[in-house]
């Protein structure tokens, strides 16, 4: 079977120069004549491609030059912050100071140091005060801090009537706190020798006498209550009295 190409295609070909590179054309001047077919299966055509850029995978990735970044400000500012554990309320220096005051009653203590709300000291010794029951087979930490909770406010309750310059409940729970270390003394001594005869009576109050008197020392310093000293001293012995008897009985 031979085919034969008519005159007009021919001269279609001839007349076109494929030697030479074809002209870019411009979309914004150029006429578009398209004709579209009518039949369905040819009819698609792709969208208009995007000048945006693809996903390059960096969602939620932070930069590592910004963050690396730390302007001289922002390092001046770091180094007036204070440590983690003074923003904290923990200061072992405070801590240090307060134990010695209340293992030394008969010291003046300091009024800047202890009238401050640190209350990890407490909380140390209210643990190891429960520790030291559980060595003798009693469970009291429940006791233990509902009895701290009740005299705590009722401790609040009296040096508020009584103080001119008003207290807050956190330093009466920071100084009742650490001055329950005589007392875990006394617990731990209960787990080597028995407390109910007359050897364990006079430790007993020789232990509510030492934590009341360094309370009320505190309480004092903190508080300018000079003149008032046995009158604070009086609700506290009946605290620890409280907290004596969990160790005895």
């Amino acid at each position: 079977m031979h085919f034969q190409v008519g005159p007009s295609f021919s001269r279609q070909f001839q007349s076109f120069d494929y030697s030479q590179p074809a002209a870019p054309t411009d979309p914004g001047t150029a006429e578009y004549n398209y004709d579209y077919p009518t039949s369905t299966a040819s009819s698609y055509m792709p969208p208009p491609a995007s000048n945006s850029p693809g996903y390059m995978g960096s969602i939620m990735t932070p930069d590592p030059l910004a963050s690396a970044y730390t302007s001289p400000e922002d390092m001046e500012n770091f180094d007036d912050e204070p440590p983690l554990l003074e923003e904290l309320g923990i200061n072992f220096d405070h801590i240090r100071q307060k134990t010695l005051a209340v293992l030394n009653p008969i010291a003046t203590p300091d009024s800047a140091i202890h009238s401050d709300t640190d209350l990890a000291g407490p909380l140390v010794f209210g643990l190891l005060f429960g520790a030291s029951l559980l060595l003798a087979g009693k469970v009291q930490f429940g006791y233990i801090y509902g009895i701290g909770v009740v005299g705590c406010m009722a401790v609040y309750s009296i040096l508020h009537l009584m103080s001119l310059q008003g207290v807050s409940v956190l330093c009466v729970i920071s100084v009742l706190g650490y001055c329950l270390l005589p007392m875990v003394l006394l617990s731990f001594g209960a787990v080597l020798l028995s407390l109910q005869g007359a050897v364990g009576a006079a430790l007993t109050t020789v232990a509510v006498l030492w934590c009341s008197v360094s309370a009320s020392n505190l309480f004092v310093a903190a508080l300018a209550m000079d003149q008032q000293q046995l009158l604070v001293a009086y609700p506290c012995a009946l605290v620890y009295g409280v907290f004596a008897l969990l160790t005895v009985f």
